[in-house]
């Protein structure tokens, strides 16, 4: 009786285990079993993340504080990213060199900053008369964008992520008015990218000036003018106390995309659930990057009115005209010198064209048939 008792188990346990296969597995005869990831969740991880922006500058600096504590909320403590801002660590400027080379594991701040290391960053960044951050994100995100933004940073060894979206921003801070495409000439301004290289061909003179520099120079004519994001940040950085003219809309930035860049070698080496929850992450501070710009700017847009120290002028439409035109000229001769910015303009413009035409019978009749004053 106990032989058979033994005989019946071991023949029930056969049975169960292949019951469980079939569970599986349920597509058809072939049945596979994939082993989870081994994840030592006693190993923990201390990285650090250089910024772009001034120590604690509010939405971008807030931002990447944000994300820091999400990745240590989401790990449960077994990652802690130490955020630091322009200069407390690298300079402002250097952080590209400093995560591609290993020697700091992150950073973020705007692709167009390394346009002297790759023009085709700029595409991923800002496109002065291009697309919105709606726009943008959905291009990176489900366009092909992000393909296309990785292969290009994978000979520098940096995995860039989109990570925040100022929105459209304003035009900039002036000592001058511009009547017309001629007030450009002379003007010396803080302006970056692709955005700088349009006002060099308007007869301005662009300048890369780091974001906690702007207000000294600007005060002491260093420059006449800058552009920086909008109200709640020009307001923040008193750009109101020392310019006399604030011009939109923002034709340079329409929705510039901010980046989050890892050392791939390092990125790659994370457990899988780490690499997910840095993912994770990104997307949720670039979700609430833009949504912290729209909440914020509209309050501060009517402090400035109401100091009443400021005008607040829109750019007269041969301005744009005009701005516009050498945009088209500074694409093409970018474009025409290097095959990388060639290949990525060519898919942004695609897709910026394709949504453009389901965006006029969508957002703008949003705006100019729904919304009432």
């Amino acid at each position: 009786m106990a032989n058979s008792r033994r005989k019946f188990l071991k023949n029930s346990s056969l049975a169960l285990a292949v019951g469980a296969g079939g569970a599986w597995g349920c597509k058809g005869p072939e049945k596979e079993i994939v082993a989870a990831p081994y994840i030592n969740y006693n190993k923990t991880y201390q990285w650090k993340m250089t910024t772009t922006w001034p120590p604690n500058f509010p939405v971008t600096g807030e931002g990447c504080q944000h994300f820091a504590r999400w990745v240590e909320e989401m790990s449960g403590g077994r990652m802690k990213i130490k955020v630091y801002g322009g200069g407390e660590l690298v300079p402002s400027l250097e952080s590209f060199e400093a995560v591609s080379n290993g020697a700091i594991e992150m950073g973020h701040g705007a692709a167009y900053y390394w346009a002297g290391k790759a023009p085709a960053a700029q595409f991923f960044a800002a496109v002065p008369f291009g697309m919105n951050f709606q726009q943008i994100n959905s291009w990176v995100v489900a366009g092909g964008g992000r393909a296309l933004w990785e292969e290009l940073y994978d000979r520098f060894d940096l995995m860039p992520m989109i990570c925040g979206n100022t929105g459209v921003q304003m035009g900039g801070w002036y000592n001058k008015e511009i009547n017309e495409i001629g007030d450009l000439k002379g003007l010396k301004m803080r302006m970056p990218g692709l955005g700088g290289k349009v006002l060099t061909k308007a007869g301005g003179t662009a300048m890369l000036v780091a974001g906690g520099e702007i207000y000294t120079n600007l005060e002491r004519g260093v420059i006449d003018a800058t552009e920086w994001i909008g109200p709640y940040h020009d307001y923040k950085m008193g750009f109101h106390r020392v310019a006399k003219y604030y011009y939109y809309p923002g034709w340079h930035e329409p929705g510039p995309a901010l980046e989050l860049i890892i050392n791939k070698t390092k990125f790659l080496e994370l457990p899988s659930d780490l690499q997910v929850i840095i993912r994770t992450a990104a997307h949720r501070c670039n979700t609430w990057m833009g949504a912290e710009f729209d909440a914020k700017n509209f309050i501060y847009l009517e402090k400035i009115i109401n100091e009443g120290q400021v005008e607040i002028k829109p750019f007269p439409d041969e301005v744009l005209e005009g701005l516009r035109g050498y945009t088209d000229e500074v694409i093409a001769e970018v474009t025409s010198k290097d095959a990388d910015s060639r290949k990525v303009y060519e898919a942004y413009n695609t897709f910026r064209k394709g949504l453009n035409k389901w965006s006029r019978i969508s957002e703008k009749m949003h705006y100019e048939k729904l919304i009432k004053p």
